[in-house]
């Protein structure tokens, strides 16, 4: 970073902060993740100097011969990575990847969709009325059951009949159980609609087999790169070949011009380190951290939505304690630990403040925490949480959060 301090010490300074935070703290936020060293000198490399509009063996650019080779070196990977026909790279976000699939097989103010309630589970992509998916289409959206908090298939099918969509959209962001995607399919099949998988959150977990992949199962799949998969920041889509064409043309020209090459080539990286036999061992010690700090937040008195976790996070419903999940943010934050309010089944409090909390491990789990680890975490999370005024209780679990922090390097081998 000398080039960086010599030129810009102002915003040298920021980043080094934002380097100490990291390095200190624990992130237990479930959507994001710790890069490898290879990734970070992808993503930083002179990619990025070139333009690259089209597709490889078929830009609008000369000089392109290198990049052609990075983009298909990409798509290769993440192709045999989960088994698929044909793969999209170059979406620079999960939304955008979302975005070109409904722009290719959906009407704007025409055509409806059916897709998970955000306060139940689900993203603002995915039809929320503050969305550009909320806004150009008819959104009819599902939920979990209010008793089990888990995704009832047959008032789904049953909802889906009723709405005649012309898509139906599965995946979630905030859902700790295992998603039936043969379920979804088979009723978008029901219905003459397609069925998009959205498996940004747990798309590590899919390419490992931790959790059922949905390719071969649903017609498209949507993905970023950044969360269990634990790439650059940015998005995918698979298919089928028959569609490829279409996906193509809606990512480009469709919604955005030239590719972000150096995330292109960072994405490849991480596609190359997700195929590496060891990666299955982390996706699998994701879901064995998890499940092990949710049994002592569950001890500990704190309500967990569904009863649990399947997957890379715990959903904690604070009601019955008398707290948002916004003051839980802040307090846990102070305690140097990083995780986000979110909203739970039945919500009745603002997105801006929550009943709840969402608390992830794969950042954590980057870093060579097991078990063990995760219930000192799980037991300091619930210490701060039983008295939030407590300034002592934040001070004294800051200092341990540091300690254990500094034996655990930041990024992944």
């Amino acid at each position: 970073m000398s080039h960086l301090a010599d030129t810009d010490p102002e915003l040298a300074r920021i980043i080094e902060s934002e380097r100490v935070r990291q390095v200190t703290g624990l992130e237990l936020i479930a959507s994001e993740n710790l890069v490898s060293q290879a990734v970070l000198e992808a993503m930083g490399s002179i990619m990025t100097n070139k333009y690259a509009e089209g597709y490889p063996g078929k830009r609008y650019y000369g000089g392109c011969e290198f990049h052609d080779q990075a983009e298909n070196l990409a798509r290769d990977r993440v192709k045999q990575l989960f088994g698929a026909e044909h793969a999209n790279v170059q979406p620079h976000s999960g939304t955008q990847a979302n975005m070109a699939i409904y722009f290719s097989q959906m009407e704007c103010g025409k055509d409806r969709m059916m897709s998970m309630s955000l306060t139940q589970g689900g993203h603002l992509s995915h039809g929320s009325p503050v969305s550009f998916s909320g806004r150009l289409y008819e959104v009819h959206q599902y939920g979990v059951d209010l008793e089990t908090e888990t995704l009832d298939y047959g008032a789904v099918e049953e909802q889906a009949r009723k709405v005649r969509p012309k898509g139906i959209v599965c995946g979630a962001s905030a859902y700790p159980r295992e998603i039936d995607f043969s379920a979804f399919q088979e009723i978008a099949d029901g219905v003459d609609a397609f069925c998009m998988a959205d498996i940004a959150h747990i798309a590590g977990l899919c390419a490992a087999g931790i959790h059922p992949n949905p390719t071969g199962t649903v017609d498209f799949i949507t993905s970023t790169t950044h969360k269990t998969l634990r790439g650059p920041r940015g998005g995918f889509i698979l298919c089928g070949a028959d569609m490829a064409q279409q996906v193509d043309k809606a990512v480009f020209p469709g919604m955005q011009g030239g590719p972000l090459m150096h995330t292109i080539a960072a994405k490849a990286v991480c596609f190359q380190e997700a195929l590496r036999p060891g990666y299955r061992d982390y996706a699998r010690q994701i879901v064995r951290n998890a499940q092990a700090m949710a049994a002592v937040l569950d001890d500990a008195g704190l309500r967990l939505v569904s009863g649990g976790t399947d997957n890379h996070l715990i959903l904690i419903d604070l009601s019955n304690r008398g707290i948002t999940g916004l003051e839980a943010e802040t307090v846990l934050g102070r305690a140097g630990i990083t995780v986000n309010k979110n909203t739970i089944p039945n919500e009745n409090r603002s997105p801006f403040v929550t009943s709840g909390l969402r608390i992830g491990t794969p950042a954590v789990t980057s870093r060579g925490m097991k078990e063990g680890e995760m219930r000192r975490v799980g037991a300091w999370i619930a210490r701060v949480l039983a008295d939030i005024t407590n300034d002592a209780v934040i001070r004294e679990v800051r200092g341990e959060v540091e300690a254990m922090a500094s034996q655990y390097p930041l990024h992944p081998a």
